[in-house]
């Protein structure tokens, strides 16, 4: 603590904005349009304690600011907000509540649930028109002045080429809470994502890129803390700058930074899950934290006749302003900040139609995106869009601007119908196998914009999608009505756990045939944590509330006969993707172009071998495909790559396509164990719910 303070803060400067120490004192800025006046207010280490106030002395652009000499990084600090409670013209200033800076780079304390935090009196009839004057300090989290001074060394991005990423999506608490190998104060933080046992996990899962859930610094909900459980997965934001201080066993942001150096030196990419759609505030009976408190008619979207009232498009409340130059702001200069101080590689966005919505509905040139797509550090890294929101004109699959990448539902979804048997959906099938190219081959977008996968945080697991055919989620207190009503999943015979030897084969079978079609498709292949050797979250398809065992990796299924035997089959898909170019094509397959006689960039065939015909595609009973790729390696040859796809309950006989190259083949779901081996006929016995891969090698321009 320092022994001298002046009896007020100097001048200062507008920019940057948060908190910035020099070594010799702490700059604050802070931006409110329609303020009267903002009080700075510092706390003692324990946070409990209030040991001085300041007025800003300065506005600037609409930034308030000063600086204070002697103050350094460690120091707890909060704002007050002076000016109008009139919540009918969108103003909803209350002095007597704490707000977090918007732009703090470290917070510290726990929010403590209480009507105190409300800028309303909670009981009163007149609800969010009344004013509450108790102080919400004692309750508050508090911005920390951080430093920032890191040794990266020689740290470089590895800069995985999209055509090769392989994304892992991961929770970092539920990664190594049930880890009993790690120091207990050890799990669930990000000390676990340098440890190098789980680095070589993901190499031999042939991961380039480690997606992980919402880190920034989030609270919980009062309405979930009330039933006994807790936020998980974290899209409920209040610190955009800030890591959340849960997932540091130190209590340090070096641990994350630590994390990343490891992972990059392995040639691992770390991406961020981000939620700049809305804040943790609430609609207008949520409690005042930061934003609305700071400047309410700016920040939020409010309804344009009654702005006492938020626009929710995200379904959370309310949504945030990226139509306001000074949020843009903040957003932008949030994704640099993750960029430049912890060497974040990208991003991916939740609920990116909200982000690109202007007065008039979704644009592909709104602000965000223009400002994003030309800026010289954001426009290198990886970005990903989850395309929709609840909005008008919500679902926007495919329209997002090139050089984003993005969440493909429809390859989830259809690839699911198409393995439990739906009729009618072997041409859908084929299209998402060929990068769905009917939604992204425009603008020169390329196959990897398609994000591929099977299952993500948000619904089944794989093992639940073979495991069951409602969702179970009454643990979540809702009356079993939250979460995805239609999953395109099926139980084979048994709701949930069985020890029936046949439903058990079943699943297993169709676990294996619907990783085989995420590895072996056009796209970026994404798997979610634990998918590789099997975890269940018991039929819960939206634990966002389970921090528990529902939601954490259980590492001993891992190591059961049936956990490795996944495992190793999943590390033999990924191995074969990374072997062989075909299948991780730069450029959408139209088969317009001949490599071989008779042999084009990509042909489908029935399971006689013969050319798909409009008839064929249009027999809604038919269940098999033949699907052949073929490519240039570089070295004088032609790969030829066929993968034959059985989603029927019986072994069936395929004949290999004309012209019957020499072939060996390279793996085969039906028998995860089998080595490769060449082929000495030319029909191949696929078997039920079945996937088979084999390849044929022949010189270019070879008769």
């Amino acid at each position: 603590m320092p022994s001298y303070w002046p009896g007020r803060l100097m001048p200062g400067v507008p920019y940057p904005l948060g908190a910035t120490w020099d070594g010799l004192g702490t700059n604050f800025a802070v931006f409110s349009a329609n303020a009267a006046r903002i009080e700075l207010c510092l706390f003692d280490p324990s946070g409990r304690r209030e040991i001085a106030r300041f007025d800003m002395p300065e506005l600037t652009d609409e930034v308030w600011h000063g600086y204070l000499p002697n103050a350094r990084a460690g120091l707890l600090y909060g704002y007050r907000a002076h000016g109008p409670y009139d919540p009918h013209r969108g103003h909803r200033f209350n002095h007597h509540k704490l707000l977090l800076d918007p732009y703090a780079r470290r917070v510290a304390g726990d929010l403590r649930s209480a009507d105190a935090l409300c800028g309303y009196r909670v009981n009163s009839p007149r609800a969010d028109l009344s004013f509450d004057r108790r102080d919400s300090a004692p309750g508050m989290i508090k911005g920390v002045v951080a430093d920032d001074s890191f040794n990266w060394a020689d740290d470089r991005p590895p800069n995985v080429p999209w055509a090769d990423t392989v994304i892992y999506e991961a929770h970092v608490r539920g990664l190594s809470m049930l880890r009993q190998d790690l120091r207990a104060n050890e799990r669930g933080t990000f000390a676990v994502l340098a440890d190098a046992r789980f680095i070589d996990h993901i190499r031999r899962l042939g991961v380039t890129t480690l997606e992980l859930m919402p880190v920034q610094a989030f609270v919980q909900d009062r309405h979930l803390l009330q039933k006994g459980l807790r936020n998980y997965w974290g899209y409920n934001t209040i610190g955009f700058f800030a890591p959340e201080p849960r997932y540091l066993s130190d209590n340090t942001a070096d641990e994350m930074r630590i994390a990343i150096r490891r992972l990059h030196a392995a040639g691992i990419e770390v991406i961020l899950d981000v939620v700049y759609n809305h804040t943790a505030e609430g609609n207008e009976m949520g409690p005042t934290l930061s934003f609305r408190g700071l400047d309410n008619a700016a920040y939020y979207r409010l309804v344009g006749d009654n702005p006492r009232h938020y626009i929710n498009d995200t379904g959370t409340g309310n949504t945030l302003n990226l139509a306001s130059p000074r949020v843009l702001q903040m957003v932008m200069d949030s994704l640099r900040y993750w960029v430049g101080a912890y060497h974040v590689d990208g991003f991916r966005f939740d609920l990116s139609v909200t982000l690109g919505r202007e007065a008039y509905g979704f644009d592909q040139g709104a602000g965000f995106f223009d400002t994003l797509r030309q800026d010289p550090l954001l426009s290198r890294v990886k970005l990903i869009a989850e395309p929709w929101d609840i909005g008008p004109g919500g679902y926007q699959l495919g329209q997002h601007p090139p050089g984003m990448a993005e969440w493909n539902d429809r390859f989830r979804d259809g690839i699911r119908r198409y393995w439990r048997g739906d009729a009618g959906q072997r041409a859908d099938f084929a299209a998402r196998l060929a990068g769905s190219s009917d939604v992204f081959d425009h603008q020169a977008r390329r196959p990897w914009a398609s994000i591929n996968y099977v299952a993500s945080h948000d619904g089944f697991t794989l093992a639940d999608v073979v495991s069951y055919e409602q969702r179970h989620n009454e643990a979540n207190g809702e009356d079993n009505k939250d979460g995805h009503p239609e999953n395109y999943s099926a139980n084979w015979g048994i709701e949930g756990p069985s020890d029936d030897p046949a439903v058990l084969h079943t699943r297993r079978r169709l676990q294996r045939a619907l990783l085989a079609t995420v590895f072996l498709s056009q796209g970026t292949p994404m798997l979610l944590a634990g998918d590789e050797f099997g975890r269940t979250q018991l039929g819960n398809n939206n634990p966002y509330c389970q921090d528990n065992e529902t939601s954490w990796l259980h590492w001993d299924v891992a190591k059961s006969v049936e956990g490795r035997r996944l495992l190793t089959f999943t590390e033999r898909l990924a191995a074969l993707r990374r072997e062989h170019a075909v299948l991780r094509a730069p450029r959408f397959l139209h088969g317009q172009e001949e490599l071989l006689p008779g042999v084009r960039d990509i042909s489908w065939f029935d399971a006689l071998g013969k050319p798909m015909t409009t008839d064929s595609w249009n027999n809604p009973e038919e269940r098999r495909l033949v699907l052949r790729r073929a490519g240039r390696n570089g070295d004088g040859l032609v790969s030829v790559l066929t993968v034959f796809f059985n989603a029927t309950a019986d072994e069936h006989s395929f004949h290999l396509p004309s012209p019957g190259l020499p072939s060996r083949l390279l793996i085969d779901s039906a028998d995860p164990d089998g080595s490769e081996r060449e082929l000495e006929r030319e029909d191949v016995v696929v078997g039920a719910r079945s996937v088979v891969l084999i390849l044929a090698a022949r010189q270019d321009g070879a008769r």
